[in-house]
């Protein structure tokens, strides 16, 4: 009686012991894009998790570079431009989250580019807005420790947050003399 191998039982080539590599590694990048946009390195690091050889992992990703479907300086641009507008993040705070996700430093400084001096100003002031108008009752000195610590998780420099901090504070004082002003008449 000859025995014939049997079918995979899921017909997924991730789980088929048996199925060949490079299905393995289209069937990984394929899961991993649908999911979400990804670098060329966090689909490199999960086909090595699952034992991928490194020359058909790279000949994957290379045909999904030349396809379109795999682009890290597309990644990197909608990356910085999402947690710039969208998180306020600095352009310090998106380079590291950057160099995480496997993106070469040339093509992240390329899509950092897209943030300026005053971008990163106008997304640091938004920030220090809703610290204050979220700490309006509360000392000012823990007001000022507060906006310093939640500007510095994303990535903005002292420097920066004290600059715009003590315009804030500034701009905040002379709307209560002019509403203590316009109350006394």
């Amino acid at each position: 009686m000859v025995r014939r191998p049997e079918p995979p039982r899921t017909g997924d080539p991730e789980r088929d012991r048996d199925a060949d590599p490079e299905s393995v590694a289209r069937a990984i990048a394929l899961r991993l894009l649908t999911e979400a946009p990804r670098s060329r390195a966090q689909i490199a690091e999960a086909m090595r998790r699952r034992d991928v050889p490194q020359e058909v992992a790279d000949r994957v990703l290379d045909r999904f570079t030349e396809v379109g479907l795999v682009d890290d300086a597309e990644y990197a641009a909608m990356l910085v431009r999402t947690r710039h507008q969208e998180r306020h993040q600095s352009r310090r705070a998106i380079a590291v989250e950057l160099r995480r996700k496997g993106v070469a430093d040339d093509v992240a400084l390329e899509a950092l580019e897209q943030i300026d001096g005053e971008d990163e100003e106008e997304a640091a002031r938004v920030l220090v807005r809703r610290k204050l108008a979220s700490t309006a009752g509360l000392d000012p000195q823990v007001r000022a420790r507060r906006t310093y610590a939640a500007l510095g998780r994303r990535g903005y420099s002292p420097a920066v947050v004290g600059k715009i901090l003590r315009e804030e504070l500034a701009e905040e004082a002379q709307q209560l003399d002019d509403t203590d002003l316009s109350g006394a008449d």
